[in-house]
């Protein structure tokens, strides 16, 4: 099966998100997020067995804290449309960087780019212009464990395990 982990946002972030991409679809074109698979990716595992990537996670020490949807941006290269912060909570960055370092004890294989905190809400978009980006609250609590399949209708994902953060 297809792993990853995530930070899954609360059913109020995820719907303000999804309304926002409804608009700016229809500015830009292309293909939005289903609210319900809206998500930021921590660590892509690919096909993998959960055990491994549980105990992992389990080790994992990291604060709670906010993530600010501060701005959008339109990646060309990709045709995508994604929110994120302006800049990585110090949080977040050390949630990425333990989680990292858990998953290669396991002999995990992540990677090598640079993380950057982004929430991808539209793919395929053909324009560049959006509308501007409400404030956005994601208090964050917890990373999940997703299973991730794909079908003729698109990916579907479903939660694993959950792992709480610190308060």
């Amino acid at each position: 099966m297809r792993l990853f982990f995530a930070l899954w946002p609360p059913a109020i972030t995820a719907r303000t998100l999804s309304a926002w991409a409804q608009a700016a679809q229809l500015a830009t074109g292309g293909r939005r997020t289903a609210e319900g698979n809206i998500h930021l990716t921590l660590a892509f595992l690919g096909t993998a067995a959960p055990a491994k990537a549980i105990a992992a996670a389990r080790r994992v020490r990291a604060q709670a804290h906010r993530l600010p949807m501060e701005e959008t941006r339109y990646v060309r290269a990709n045709r995508m449309v994604w929110a994120g912060p302006r800049e990585t909570p110090a949080a977040l960055a050390a949630l990425h960087e333990r989680l990292a370092m858990e998953l290669y004890r396991e002999e995990f294989i992540l990677e090598r780019r640079p993380f950057a905190a982004h929430v991808t809400l539209i793919r395929n978009a053909r324009r560049a212009e959006v509308p501007a980006l409400p404030e956005v609250e994601w208090p964050v609590g917890e990373f999940v464990l997703v299973r991730s399949a794909l079908s003729s209708r698109g990916a579907t994902y479903e939660p694993l395990e959950r792992f709480t953060l610190q308060p």
